[in-house]
């Protein structure tokens, strides 16, 4: 797999169509620290890292509004590995005004886009959520 970091959101955004309950994926360091920014953010209940022999699996519980809604509308890759997308702090723009995020790489660790403009630091964009 060239690409785990977009395997992930594929797996996301396809539980979330066929309205599964939890979704498993491979599990990594940077997928546990972009899980616990979906989390903390509101776009999904849970997550769990559960160790195996291997590389341990990542569980992700999802979230749905009334009606059987997704709470993820939408996930884009934004960062690819043939192609990196770096960003200044004073670069960092809002997504759809405000109402999505922006999952950055930075040197003071994974976070939202709002929290590196508040603390003043650029990096990777790995990808949008709205």
């Amino acid at each position: 797999m060239t690409d785990p970091i977009a395997d992930m959101m594929t797996r996301i955004r396809n539980a979330a169509k066929a309205k599964f309950n939890r979704v498993d994926i491979p599990g990594s360091k940077l997928k546990v620290e972009i899980a616990r920014v979906l989390k903390n953010e509101g776009f999904i209940k849970n997550y769990k890292f559960i160790r195996d022999d291997m590389q341990g699996v990542l569980r992700v519980y999802l979230k749905y509004q009334e009606g059987q809604r997704s709470v993820i509308m939408g996930l884009k890759r934004i960062s690819k590995p043939s192609r990196r997308i770096y960003v200044k702090s004073r670069d960092v723009k809002p997504i759809l005004n405000g109402l999505g995020i922006a999952i950055l790489s930075t040197s003071k660790g994974v976070m939202t886009d709002q929290e590196a403009r508040a603390q003043n630091v650029g990096g990777e964009i790995l990808c949008n959520v709205w």
